[in-house]
């Protein structure tokens, strides 16, 4: 077999463990496949423990003056294997028509599917870059955002991006994402007084307070959807007290909700409006914003796309803002950005595995949508 088939690269990504926040070999195979395409190739670490360091990688093949500028964006970290794998997550592995491994569909097979497809194209068609990073699994404070620092400092601008995360549902090619909810994370408490249960009234119980708050909240509704997003919607996640002792009232009590929203609110507004209810309550907030909405409203980019798809796979792709946030809240401040990628079914499971042929089909995607792009 040709080592530059998109299920040769695809191994070779697979076979460097890479768990987030992930640096080294993932990265010395993604650079030894990119040069002799012609590309030049910077990497950076960035961050420092807990959240780091992480490993960027930024690889340009410029085209000839004012040529159009495409960018495949993605991520070489993945998420912790687990245990009751049926082999080794980290060495690829055939079982007839399907190619198991740790990163097979998130994202590793995607980006080995974008090295393939830049072979085919010719530098003169314009400009194509790779936006690399890892740490999309984690924190991502010091991936895309560090990456795009260094694009600034570069003076390196795309035109449009494709990112490769997981979209397809039930088949390659029948969806692709065009926005995300923005997403927030906050932390509630409320302070008392400890004291013997025996004797409330030389103590204050947070408890009953920290209820009164969350029971609030869960009442929201916060919109009925839009045109693109489905309504936002919040979620008491943990609810802790912490107390050993049956005969003690607390001193404290804490909880966390996150809240998933369309773009009828920021995270700002969100996060204002949960305080004051907190507060009402005699309580406090802490958010942690992890992204704002976004939407690549459907137009050229999005038909080009489409246009691919339907030439591929004969299917006619949902256009979609659902599921979780991704690198793509960031790269949309560079320009529009769509993501587009293999069937998402085993997505972080054990025994994550990728048809063998999806990945013939989807690097004759990309090659067509790049070519498009370069084209405009």
């Amino acid at each position: 077999m040709s080592d530059d088939t998109p299920l040769a690269l695809a191994q070779r990504l697979i076979a460097c463990p890479s768990v987030t926040p992930a640096t080294g070999s993932v990265f010395d195979a993604m650079e030894a496949m990119l040069e002799p395409l012609g590309f030049t190739v910077s990497r950076s670490i960035d961050g420092v423990a807990p959240d780091g360091p992480v490993e960027n990688l930024l690889a340009v093949r410029k085209g000839p003056e004012g040529a159009r500028h495409f960018a495949f964006a993605g991520h070489l970290d993945v998420v912790p294997p687990g245990e009751g794998w049926t082999g080794d997550a980290f060495a690829p592995e055939i079982r007839g028509e399907l190619l198991y491994g740790r990163g097979a569909v998130d994202m590793k097979g995607s980006i080995a599917c974008m090295v393939a497809a830049v072979a085919e194209i010719p530098a003169e068609a314009g400009t194509i870059s790779f936006l690399i990073t890892g740490d999309e699994e984690g924190p991502a404070r010091h991936g895309t955002l560090a990456l795009m620092q260094h694009m600034a400092e570069r003076g390196v601008v795309p035109d449009l991006c494709l990112v490769g995360e997981p979209t397809s549902v039930n088949r390659l090619g029948d969806m692709m994402k065009i926005g995300r909810r923005g997403s927030v994370n906050i932390w509630l408490g409320v302070d008392g007084v400890q004291g013997h249960v025996a004797y409330p009234h030389l103590a204050d119980n947070p408890a009953p307070r920290l209820v009164a708050m969350l029971t609030e909240l869960d009442a929201l509704v916060l919109d009925e959807g839009t045109d693109w997003f489905q309504p936002s919607n919040l979620e008491i996640t943990d609810i802790s007290i912490g107390n050993p002792a049956t005969n003690v009232i607390p001193a404290r009590a804490e909880a966390r909700i996150s809240i998933r929203f369309n773009d009828r609110h920021s995270s700002e507004s969100l996060a204002q409006m949960v305080t004051r209810i907190a507060e009402r309550h005699g309580g406090w907030a802490r958010p942690v914003i992890s992204g704002e909405p976004f939407l690549t409203q459907p137009g050229a980019f999005s038909a080009m796309l489409a246009d691919a798809i339907r030439v591929e796979t004969g299917l006619e792709p949902e256009l979609s803002t659902t599921g979780g946030t991704s690198d793509a809240r960031f790269l949309k401040n560079l320009c529009p950005v769509i993501e587009f990628g293999l069937n998402n079914a085993t997505m972080h499971k054990r025994d994550e595995a990728v048809a063998i042929a999806d990945l013939e089909v989807l690097t004759r995607i990309y090659e067509r949508v790049a070519r498009a792009a370069l084209a405009q």
